[in-house]
């Protein structure tokens, strides 16, 4: 059985999902801080099985470990954290409390109950660097000055440190790339708030005609003056989770980093293939001048996770927008 953790926000539930469908047995846990039960009930009516599932927060370890001690659980694979750079800076306190507090917790109940397989999911924004050919060799700037950056540079320590105590763990640390799209056919995508922190939804909302315009900041120092990021489809994320997986649970004692990444864009270039799939212009005014620091570009080699997991994306970002356009036009009809 996998355990995954967040499993009823947009990443975790596509990962739960796309296991299942392996035949995999899954128990979720969420706090339901980023998710809602919707999810869950949409995972059980698409997957026609039952879905165990435990509303706890795993910063909780008490419950969480009795979560480990119900359930005979084989691997974890944690996706629960705070993603976003820019809200970070606001509330720093919030991001260090629950992504560092969240790694030490789950690793104690693990500890604990003697699980030891771990699939970690960070971020290519880990390294605190801008480049578009990012390696997992590439030491981490510390001085990097974001709280989410530091704060995944923090679980990572906390995760290798960890690893050394104990020669039976197998852990795996997948940096992502921007996730975005749905499962086919619109059956599953990502569950938009009204007021999104990332770039897709916030567009998608204009191409519905919700929102008049959005707010592009141009202070990059790259070609149009937009940052430039890796996207990703979901489903290739949820085949990279599945791939390491078969991979951990055929190693001795192993703690490796792979990044998992697909093609670069400008932020500029993504809204005009938005506005494509859309229809709709995607309107955009200039931002204030972000006082903050900002990555230019944050893209990567993907040579590692093809050579030893054998895993590279297959899906493009044209097909990425596509599918989480369905979806979302799907939610705008109640489906």
């Amino acid at each position: 059985m996998i355990l995954v953790t967040g499993g009823l926000g947009f990443i975790g539930s596509h990962i739960a999902l796309s296991l299942m469908a392996q035949g995999q047995e899954v128990i979720i846990v969420d706090n339901l801080s980023n998710a809602n039960l919707q999810t869950l009930e949409r995972l059980e009516y698409i997957s026609g099985m039952y879905v165990p599932f435990a509303k706890i927060d795993i910063r909780n370890t008490p419950a969480l470990n009795k979560v480990f001690k119900q359930y005979s659980v084989d691997a974890v694979v944690h996706t629960a954290s705070f993603k976003s750079l820019e809200e970070s800076v606001l509330k720093p306190l919030e991001y260090y409390n629950d992504n560092v507090s969240c790694i030490m917790s789950l690793l104690r109940a693990m500890q604990r109950t003697g699980v030891r397989v771990l699939v970690h999911l960070s971020s290519l924004t880990v390294y605190g660097q801008s480049s578009l050919q990012l390696k997992e060799d590439l030491p981490f700037q510390y001085a990097y000055p974001n709280p989410y950056i530091k704060s995944q540079q923090m679980a990572e320590e906390i995760i290798q440190d960890t690893f050394k105590t104990d020669n039976e763990w197998k852990i795996a640390l997948l940096r992502l790339g921007n996730i975005a799209g749905a499962f086919e056919h619109g059956v599953l995508g990502e569950m938009v708030p009204p007021l999104p922190k990332n770039i897709v939804p916030l567009a998608m909302q204009v191409g519905a005609r919700q929102r008049e315009f959005i707010e592009l900041r141009k202070q990059a120092q790259t070609e149009d003056k937009t940052v430039e990021r890796s996207f990703l489809h979901v489903l290739d994320c949820c085949e990279a989770v599945s791939l390491t997986l078969q991979w951990l649970f055929q190693q001795q004692h192993v703690c490796e980093a792979f990044n998992i990444a697909g093609e670069a864009i400008s932020i500029q270039q993504l809204l005009n293939e938005i506005s494509s799939v859309t229809g709709t212009e995607i309107k955009t005014v200039d931002a204030d001048v972000y006082p903050y620091a900002e990555l230019d570009q944050v893209a990567a080699d993907i040579s590692k996770a093809k050579e030893v997991l054998g895993w590279q994306p297959k899906r493009s970002i044209q097909q990425m927008l596509e599918d989480e356009w369905r979806f979302y036009q799907h939610t705008l009809r109640g489906q």
